[in-house]
């Protein structure tokens, strides 16, 4: 596998290390002691998978408040995604900054995402499959999300007309100052 930093602190984009032959290829997609290896240290708990029938179906900007410490290794297995982070570490220096690239089934790319950022996608073609693998169980209590058009990031999706659950297009207007206090209050509870 190759591992490559981001522009946001601690993401990390994998690719896989294609052995091919006459059959096809083979390739490694996890190893912990490669992932350690490269500053990874992640424990998988749980995975979880999304199948979006639709290009343009929009599913973010998702994070657990503390005490969750959720990570994730998202790949896609069937189609193609434009897949965006944003970073909401009040005191990493990407603070407020966002990342963004194109995972598809063909490349089987996957983006490495560590606590405290925010995640989202859109589809670029119908019938896309999105696998999630996670340090940390779902808590629906400490699910939360900005909004994937706020202007504070300025995400440009590349599909305009999009497919979105309300709950995740009716976020307000992201407030850093209010965001942090909370952030704070949450983790020294």
């Amino acid at each position: 596998m190759n591992f490559v930093p981001t522009s946001l602190a601690g993401a990390i984009l994998i690719e896989i290390d294609r052995k091919e032959d006459m059959r096809g290829f083979f390739a490694r997609l996890w190893c912990r002691e490669e992932f350690a290896g490269h500053g990874i240290a992640i424990d998988i708990v749980q995975a979880s998978m999304s199948h979006n029938a639709a290009a343009g179906t929009l599913r973010g900007m998702h994070f657990q408040w503390p005490p969750s410490r959720e990570a994730k290794l998202v790949r896609c297995e069937r189609g193609r995604i434009y897949d965006v982070i944003i970073d909401l570490r009040s005191d990493a220096p990407t603070y407020m900054r966002q990342f963004a690239v194109t995972l598809d089934a063909d490349r089987r790319n996957a983006l490495y995402i560590p606590p405290g950022i925010a995640h989202g996608f859109q589809t670029l073609v119908d019938n896309s499959d999105v696998l999630y693998m996670m340090s940390d169980f779902y808590n629906a209590g400490l699910q939360a999300g900005v909004r994937w058009n706020d202007a504070a990031f300025g995400i440009a999706w590349p599909i305009a007309e999009v497919t979105i659950l309300p709950r995740d297009a009716e976020y307000p207007d992201f407030d850093p100052a209010a965001f942090t206090a909370e952030y704070a209050r949450r983790a020294a509870a």
